[in-house]
């Protein structure tokens, strides 16, 4: 997000999805609370053990986005369609498996 290459931009959607459907608890309901942390955790696990991490630099293996050069190399080397693609599909399968679990 903002090429700042901290919390990977699939991860942090699936996050806003998982808050969307389970709610905050903002009403002192700390069930919701904890469920939408529990299944935040699961999402972050899962991922990582797919993929090795959460964090977009290390997914991007070292690519530095904040500089041309790390620009051009993401381009050229296509990590879009090859890293950046597979997590979101990732992200969008596990997701469909929380929620199907209820």
């Amino acid at each position: 997000m903002g090429r700042r290459q901290e919390v990977c931009g699939a991860i942090t959607g699936g996050i806003l999805v998982i808050g969307a459907r389970y709610g905050s608890g903002g009403d002192g309901n700390r069930t919701a609370t904890e469920t939408t942390y529990a299944r935040t955790n699961t999402l972050m696990d899962r991922f990582a053990e797919q993929h090795g991490s959460v964090i977009c630099r290390q997914l991007l293996q070292g690519c530095n986005l904040t500089i041309a050069d790390g620009q051009r190399h993401f381009m050229e080397n296509d990590y879009m369609n090859r890293i950046c693609v597979p997590c979101v599909r990732s992200v969008a399968t596990i997701l469909e498996d929380l929620i199907r679990q209820g």
